[in-house]
């Protein structure tokens, strides 16, 4: 598997004179899906923890419902990239090939491939919610997030997700397409049967309409991002039952969704 940062000789730039010196980059790679033996989508993603990237794009974008529906799945390094190759279900596998017919597979833009404005805006489900949320476990969470982003700290140019219980990340996935760093958290979560209601998802990015129809995919009740909303995520979050929470920072947060599931302080 590729390495999931590059080192490149570079030039700084002063006002003053130009030095050579090392930079780290992250690498953005080729990634495609295989259902079946047929690649489905070709994702640009950092080359690290694909078998949850694939499970959780698996499961957030509907192909399978549940995990037990993919039997198996390898990742392959090719001429051209990576590719993860996943064994699912044939009631599942047909349905794809039906979908296939009709509109191409998604991207990490989240529109590339959509042939009518009519599917732009996805159907999510509702979520189940019980329970309420602490602000303490957010505070919290912020307080260690950083330490949980260390291709961040070093290349910086991407995207962080993590899952919250009890203001503990539970784990944390980085990656260039801040889709991806959800997936993969979704991939990692429904292997180990966490309880999508017992916490939040933590994102360093924006919360975008996908972001969200992700989380609701998966029964996520909550998310919190660093960054803002769209218009179109705070009222896909509204009715699918998810609290919506942005500009969180360690002493201060938005919620623009739901908040009787926020505890009152």
């Amino acid at each position: 598997m590729d390495n999931p940062l590059h080192s490149r000789t570079v030039f700084r730039v002063s006002a003053q004179n130009m030095q050579q010196d090392q930079d780290i980059l992250a690498e953005e790679t080729p990634v495609a899906l295989v259902y079946n033996g047929i690649s489905h989508v070709v994702l640009m993603a950092t080359p690290q923890d694909l078998l949850q990237l694939a499970r959780g794009f698996s499961l957030s974008e509907g192909i399978v419902a549940r995990s037990s529906e993919i039997y198996d799945i390898e990742v392959h390094s090719v001429c051209d990239g990576i590719e993860v190759r996943l064994e699912i279900a044939a009631a599942r596998f047909a349905a794809l090939k039906e979908r296939r017919r009709h509109l191409s597979g998604r991207t990490g833009c989240g529109l590339c491939g959509i042939d009518s404005l009519a599917a732009v805006r996805p159907a999510a489900q509702t979520v189940t919610r019980c329970g309420t949320l602490n602000p303490i476990d957010i505070q919290t969470a912020l307080l260690e997030f950083d330490r949980h982003q260390p291709f961040r700290e070093q290349a910086g140019s991407v995207h962080a997700a993590a899952w919250v219980s009890g203001g503990k990340i539970l784990a944390a996935f980085e990656d260039v397409g801040r889709h991806n760093a959800l997936d993969k958290l979704i991939g990692c979560g429904s292997g180990k049967a966490w309880n999508w209601q017992q916490g939040f998802a933590l994102i360093s990015s924006r919360a975008s309409y996908e972001m969200v129809a992700k989380a609701a995919a998966a029964g996520i009740g909550c998310i919190v991002a660093v960054s803002a909303p769209t218009a179109l995520a705070v009222r896909l979050a509204e009715s699918a039952g998810i609290t919506l929470i942005g500009f969180a920072r360690a002493n201060k947060f938005t919620v623009y969704t739901h908040p009787q599931f926020i505890e009152a302080v």
